[in-house]
């Protein structure tokens, strides 16, 4: 099956939007192209009911980089998003890393 890759995305904050860029680069043969891409969510660890939610609008695509918004989240829940593209050499990729909703300052 593909092979899974990991980034880093570190926290975000309860209240704001925040765009998460999955790169792939480093998989794409010179010439290759993405042409598909999608990203979803599931929690890691914490409790939300909904967590694809988290997901605000499609993944847009500018070269081997895609990006997704996500917005809202459940305070203190850690959710691994998994972005797959398949390109125009017909592979599958996978892309996934971590984010924590944390406490807005003050």
């Amino acid at each position: 099956g593909p092979t899974m890759s990991r980034v880093v995305f570190g926290g975000k904050l309860l209240g704001e939007t925040k765009s998460l860029v999955f790169d792939f680069l480093s998989s794409l043969a010179l010439g290759e192209t993405l042409s598909t891409a999608s990203v979803a969510a599931i929690v890691y660890s914490g409790t939300d009911a909904s967590p694809s939610s988290l997901i605000s609008g499609s993944a847009t695509i500018s070269g081997s980089q895609v990006t997704q918004k996500i917005t809202g989240g459940v305070l203190g829940v850690t959710y691994l998003l998994t972005c797959t593209v398949t390109t125009s050499a017909g592979q599958t990729l996978l892309l996934s890393g971590f984010t924590t909703i944390v406490r807005n300052q003050e």
